[in-house]
């Protein structure tokens, strides 16, 4: 069994997807009235952003966390169709999505205001895969298959995963001795026989089962091994929102895995987060309770973002770094990517709120670095602290530096109040950071006059402010 906390691996992982690709776009803004027209809000869209849906959202969750992922499925000959194609282009996910010239690709957009989703309008028609083109995608499958270390069929009802398409992917997996993974979205779960793992959400599996469990533990116990053996399925991962997940393996006896979210944005591609963070761990050799484990405490770092956005391997290995030295939730998934930074910021912006941010290495916290996060947080509502890596540390100040790695750094810098996002940054790379993040704030110590960096022009070009925060003098009296 591997150890999850000397870091995860999946660099060698190789996890296939195939199911329903959907096109999700959002709009962010502001809401400070109601229509003069119609009691609903109005929302003043500040922001917005397309992304992968539905088994494109398990593949870049796959390949946020370092695997390798191939995507198989269908998009529509139109505007939609290009765009995804695109996004898969531009994050390195190798496709093969086949294009119907008679079906309209997917679409579902959300209006987010204050940071919470207001409305979503779905672009679809009813469609079912025909026999000939389910069969081009499962000829495209077989000549990719030798090399998976996983696959996920991710449902959602949009007509992919139909007629016997399950059952021959099922069957040529199990006979290579590859896992197969799961995402139902059907009542009819006879298409599903004999896969290794399956995710359904609490109302999914009461569907299914026609069975309210009502909280009754040893009612959903029974039920769902009932559910296991009709369908000769190995292992069920159970999620239940703020109640957490249990696991049901092949005693019958269940594991229970507690939400560890602190707050909840957006829902949105939880389930994706799950199967895909759950199939990697597996795949990469860790034991089905440690990696429902860990696919767990993924969940609970994506419901605290704005949208339907991936898991990034380093903020997990933070979050898990925390959870296994026994201080769980501290970090409360401050940690994140870049481009996560990005669209929480746009969030914050659109809401009204000032955007503050600093950067430094922070190799030994002191007391100048607590004076400066107050400071800094006086000018606005939200603190974005970027930490210098490990390398730019020895590049800039030698080899016997840093004197703490960047995940201790982070680590400490989790547990401040006075911080709300942590990113890494190289000094090369810093300038992009800025130009994305576009803070109302750039705050550094009165003590760094000169800016060596050169990122001034940039943070003036879009009305942001450079605020120099006076040194604090630490000198003790006699």
């Amino acid at each position: 069994m591997k150890s999850r906390i000397n870091g995860l691996n999946f660099h060698n992982t190789k996890v296939y997807v195939i199911g329903d690709v959907i096109l999700d776009e959002y709009f962010l803004g502001d809401v400070k009235r109601l229509s003069p027209e119609a009691p609903v809000p109005i929302v003043h869209v500040k922001s917005k952003t397309k992304t992968l849906g539905g088994a494109g959202n398990v593949a870049l969750n796959l390949k946020s966390l370092g695997c390798t992922a191939k995507l198989f499925g269908i998009r529509g000959n139109d505007d939609g169709g290009k765009d995804l194609s695109d996004i898969l282009q531009k994050n390195n996910i190798e496709n093969f999505l086949y294009v119907d010239k008679s079906k309209p690709t997917t679409k579902k957009t959300r209006v987010i205001g204050h940071g919470q989703q207001l409305l979503r309008l779905d672009e679809e028609e009813p469609w079912e895969i025909s026999e000939r083109d389910s069969d081009i995608l499962y000829e495209l499958f077989l000549k990719n298959i030798e090399e998976a270390d996983a696959v996920i069929l991710s449902d959602y009802n949009k007509g992919v995963l139909v007629g016997n398409l399950p059952q021959k992917i099922i069957s040529v997996c199990r006979k290579n001795n590859i896992p197969v993974f799961v995402d139902p979205k059907r009542i009819n779960w006879e298409r599903y026989n004999g896969a290794t793992g399956i995710t359904p959400n609490l109302s999914e599996f009461e569907e299914i089962t026609g069975v309210k469990v009502n909280n009754n533990e040893k009612l959903l116990i029974n039920e769902a091994n009932k559910l296991k053996r009709k369908h000769s399925i190995e292992w069920m991962v159970l999620t239940r929102g703020a109640e957490g997940i249990c696991l049901f393996g092949e005693n019958g006896v269940p594991s229970y895995y507690k939400a560890t979210a602190r707050e909840v944005f957006d829902v949105s591609g939880a389930g994706d987060t799950v199967i895909a963070t759950l199939a990697a761990c597996v795949a990469s050799g860790i034991d089905f309770k440690n990696s429902t484990e860990t696919a767990n405490i993924a969940a609970g770092i994506v419901v605290g973002k704005i949208g339907s956005q991936p898991i990034q391997l380093r903020e997990l290995e933070a979050e898990l770094r925390m959870f296994e030295l026994g201080v769980k939730g501290i970090g409360n998934g401050k940690y994140l990517s870049v481009e996560s930074a990005e669209v929480k910021s746009k969030s914050w912006q659109a809401n009204g709120e000032k955007v503050i941010f600093s950067y430094g290495s922070f190799d030994i916290l002191n007391s100048g670095h607590i004076h400066l996060f107050t400071q800094a947080k006086e000018l606005g509502n939200k603190l974005i602290i970027a930490v210098r890596n490990d390398e730019a540390i020895t590049k800039l100040k030698g080899d016997n530096f840093p004197l703490l790695k960047e995940q201790e750094r982070i680590d400490v810098l989790s547990a401040l109040s006075l911080i709300d996002v942590i990113i890494l940054f190289d000094d090369d790379k810093l300038d992009e950071i800025v130009t994305y993040l576009k803070p109302d704030f750039v705050v550094k110590a009165s003590d760094n006059k000169t800016d060596k960096l050169g990122i001034s022009d940039i943070v003036e070009s879009y009305g942001g402010i450079i605020q120099l925060i006076p040194f604090l003098n630490r000198k003790i009296k006699k």
